[in-house]
């Protein structure tokens, strides 16, 4: 039987079968994104065939028909939009959930498993509606303090402050779940040696366990910073006048539709995400 198997697993036919299934699968992912990014460099109005030469005017250029990404006001305010709530939110998310990985990680308690079920569910929850809850949830909490005291908090009306409490929503169980298969990993022998030699435990979480975490805290920065970037759904129920640059192209898209320059911000955010998740991945193979 096991001679069988394994001259299943050396015939020429599997083999074939095996390596079209990886090149057709690998295909299918790239063929979008290539398509998008040719067009980018079309020389024509129109993202579409036929070619009509090559150019960077839909990334450089000044002047109207062809106004470049690097000169469009709107798309570089909603790109400025969403660099700073990626930012803001991937800090709030890995500061609070490596106390999160701490906490389930190091610690018993009772409905332990019941919290970390809660904590999940944001995951599976559809974007459009955490969106909408938190949007019912926020003007319910800001009328009511308006109604009782007269003081209107903006911060829970649609605009950057609710985006970013809308996103830390679910980046929270992304950024936990990272942080924490890395402290599973540490062998906190480490910590009581540290303490056996006097050290405090402030010292020994400084000096031993976060560095430790690093790689851990700066992927989850990563991935949390990528995810923000990249949301739509909960982001468009909770955006104000400040939208971010998902909801700038979409608006375009809208109103104008598809042009080249849409192409040209889509291949400057791959090449951008690309090397984020690279230095990810450098800074986890560099500390182990």
């Amino acid at each position: 039987m096991a001679q069988a198997s394994s001259a299943a697993r050396k015939s020429p036919w599997i083999s074939f079968v095996y390596r079209a299934y990886v090149v057709i699968f690998f295909l299918y992912l790239a063929a979008p994104l290539l398509a998008a990014g040719a067009f980018a460099f079309n020389d024509s109005l129109f993202p579409s065939l036929p070619w009509q030469g090559f150019t960077l005017d839909w990334f450089f250029n000044p002047t109207e028909p062809k106004l470049g990404m690097f000169h469009d006001n709107r798309l570089l305010r909603g790109l400025t939009n969403s660099l700073y709530i990626g930012a803001i939110v991937s800090a709030l998310a890995v500061a609070a959930d490596t106390c999160n990985a701490f906490l389930f990680v190091r610690r018993d308690f009772p409905f332990k498993s019941v919290l970390y079920v809660m904590m999940v569910v944001p995951l599976v929850i559809p974007g459009v509606i955490l969106g909408i809850s938190i949007l019912v949830l926020a003007s319910m909490i800001a009328n009511g303090i308006d109604q009782s005291f007269g003081f209107n908090p903006t911060w829970l009306r649609p605009g950057i402050p609710l985006v970013v409490l809308g996103q830390f929503s679910f980046l929270t169980t992304i950024t936990s779940l990272v942080i924490a298969a890395r402290l599973q990993k540490f062998d906190i022998a480490l910590e009581e040696a540290a303490l056996n030699l006097g050290a405090s435990r402030p010292r020994v979480l400084a000096t031993v366990t976060l560095p430790y975490l690093i790689p851990a805290l700066f992927s989850a920065f990563v991935v949390a910073f990528l995810v923000s970037f990249e949301n739509f759904n909960t982001t468009l129920m909770l955006v104000g006048s400040d939208a971010p640059l998902t909801i700038t192209m979409y608006d375009r898209m809208v109103k104008v539709g598809s042009t080249p320059v849409l192409n040209a911000v889509s291949v400057f955010l791959m090449i951008g995400s690309g090397v984020l998740a690279l230095l990810s991945v450098a800074m986890q193979r560099d500390r182990g």
